[in-house]
């Protein structure tokens, strides 16, 4: 997306002006959404990798409303000279208003750090629990994001054959806490490895990459016959792969 693309973005019909504006004016207008933190109850018993269900505590963070658009990703591009990502010039990919994908692990860090000296704030990928804790909303025991129900029909839905692309941020309703696409559209990279024997396991050792060949992940992936996923799923890649499904989402640290 060269400096001339970024001068024209089009702005879709319907989005939220929280939205239109980080698109219009770039990643200095992310807006974080202030979460306190508590303990909840994480995990799940549909898979074994997220169990056993335990209590979780987080402390306070703040979270991106939306995961990082296409349009914020060029500013990193244009300001640091990084690579593109892998999808940059496939028009199923790369629509303003969509979100990033194609950026691997590595990448997603790289866009955090820079975004940590433009902003002046300790920008980062969240961990699994605070990624769980976000998705919530505030559903103590739910499912999805909006409750325990799935988008199979009605205007939430997706369709039988579902999209061959990302949607554009803010085309589903947020959750509780008032973020968008926690539960569809594209996965999100975690900070943490991914111990596929759940959470019961001895802690990984980060220096160790056969201990933990991928990275964690979260959220809902448009290529997949299941387009929405719940709360608990957990996912993982190898941290430098770049698939058209992966994206990313911004956390910052609270005192």
């Amino acid at each position: 997306m060269s400096e001339s693309r970024l001068a024209a973005i089009s702005i879709p019909t319907g989005t939220p002006e929280s939205i239109a504006c980080v698109l219009r004016d770039g990643p200095r207008a992310t807006n974080f959404i202030p979460l306190t933190g508590g303990t909840f109850t994480m995990g799940s018993l549909a898979r074994p990798d997220e169990q056993p269900i335990h209590e979780a505590t987080v402390g306070p963070f703040a979270v991106a409303f939306a995961p990082v658009s296409n349009a914020e990703f060029a500013h990193f591009i244009e300001a640091t000279g990084h690579e593109p990502p892998r999808f940059w010039d496939d028009e199923r990919f790369n629509a303003p208003a969509q979100p990033v994908v194609g950026v691997s692990w590595f990448d997603a860090n790289d866009y955090c750090a820079w975004l940590s000296e433009l902003l002046a704030r300790p920008c980062r990928l969240p961990t699994e629990a605070e990624r769980e804790f976000a998705a919530r909303g505030g559903l103590e025991g739910a499912l999805y994001p909006w409750g325990d129900e799935p988008w199979t029909d009605g205007t939430l839905a997706l369709g039988a054959k579902g999209t061959d692309r990302p949607l554009v941020t803010g085309s589903r309703p947020h959750n509780g806490y008032g973020l968008y696409h926690m539960g569809e559209n594209v996965h999100e990279w975690c900070s943490g490895w991914y111990d596929p024997t759940g959470y019961a396991g001895i802690p990984l050792d980060p220096a160790d990459p056969d201990a933990a060949p991928r990275r964690a992940s979260r959220g809902g992936s448009w290529r997949h016959h299941v387009k929405v996923t719940r709360i608990a799923a957990r996912s993982a890649l190898a941290p430098g792969a770049r698939y058209n499904d992966y994206g990313m989402r911004v956390y910052v640290g609270l005192l």
